[in-house]
């Protein structure tokens, strides 16, 4: 991951928050840092507040990220359909959200990699949780990081031994993630940053 700030045990680490439509357009962001927002699900379903919530998170000086959560189907049509719905900013980062086990490891693969081909000047990155990465993710193709969830307790320190950008460890009051980075401008630096070529 060229560019990238990863840290096992961030000394400082930063709070964020995902919202999907099961949220409220105006969210609380108070003592976040950066906010992850849902826009669509495999080739069909939009979230009717996304752009609402993007506004919420950009007046609150949050760094944005948006997030498409795969289901079965061929993978360039919902490549399409989540970059059709979506105008991006600078620093604005992209995330697949694989959850369902019905999409394979090579999907996931697909996905990343055609979108950062598409859009390389934006960060592109996995979210799944534990047990998708120990024991569906044969690839640990994570594009430009690695969102890990899990809720064990110990916020930062999700059972992995590999390197990870953010870890969501509770969703009591919503979503949570810690961002392994040491402050928002830190984050806002990595997200812009892009990679030298080989």
């Amino acid at each position: 991951m060229p560019g990238a700030v990863i840290a096992k045990e961030p000394a400082m680490p930063i709070l964020g928050i995902d919202v999907s439509s099961s949220q409220p357009e105006k969210f609380p962001t108070s003592g976040s840092d950066f906010a992850f927002i849902k826009v669509t699900e495999g080739h069909t379903y939009t979230n009717p507040k996304w752009r609402a919530q993007r506004r919420t998170a950009q007046n609150a000086g949050l760094v944005t990220g948006f997030y498409h959560f795969a289901r079965p189907g061929p993978v360039s049509r919902q490549v399409d359909f989540f970059l059709s719905k979506i105008d991006l900013a600078d620093g604005d980062i992209l995330i697949l959200d694989w959850e369902d086990a019905r999409v394979s490891c090579a999907w996931k693969d697909a996905w990343l990699k055609q979108v950062k081909q598409r859009l390389p000047g934006h960060k592109a990155i996995l979210y799944c949780n534990r047990d998708f990465r120990l024991h569906r993710d044969t690839s640990s193709f994570a594009g430009d990081g690695l969102w890990i969830a899990q809720y064990n307790g110990r916020p930062g320190h999700p059972a992995i031994k590999e390197s990870f950008l953010f870890h969501q460890y509770t969703d009591k009051p919503m979503d949570t993630s810690l961002g392994a980075f040491k402050d928002r401008a830190e984050l806002r630096k990595w997200a812009t940053t892009l990679p030298v070529p080989a």
